[in-house]
């Protein structure tokens, strides 16, 4: 996926219009709208920012492939925990140990058959 498509999903995902997230990174209107049609890329310094406003890494919005897909499951699940409030978040790691409980029950239950 283009840089441009995975702000444009960011930004959507948080409620934001483009030029409000212009205003937050400093940045006129027009260019974050020609990062997001993928006229243009930003140079280091804003990516960071984009980067740090939402919570990802470079790598993530670059689209660079993690070496493994574990890394790529991660990297999702980390961004969307970041979008999180603390309460969601707290709810979050909780259903988690709840998954981990029922594989463990599973696991111990074929190992028995």
């Amino acid at each position: 996926m283009s840089f441009g498509n995975k702000l444009g999903i960011l930004i959507e995902e948080n409620n934001l219009t483009q030029k409000e997230l212009a205003a937050q990174l400093n940045i006129a209107p027009s260019t974050l709208s020609s990062y997001v049609q993928n006229a243009r890329e930003p140079d280091f310094d804003t990516l960071k920012k984009i980067a740090g406003y939402f919570n990802v890494s470079a790598d993530y919005l670059l689209d660079i492939p993690s070496p493994s897909i574990n890394n790529l499951y991660e990297s999702e699940l980390l961004r969307i925990f970041r979008g999180m409030t603390a309460e969601h978040q707290m709810l979050f790691i909780e259903q988690g140990k709840v998954f981990l409980k029922m594989d463990f029950k599973k696991d111990k239950k074929a190992k028995s058959s």
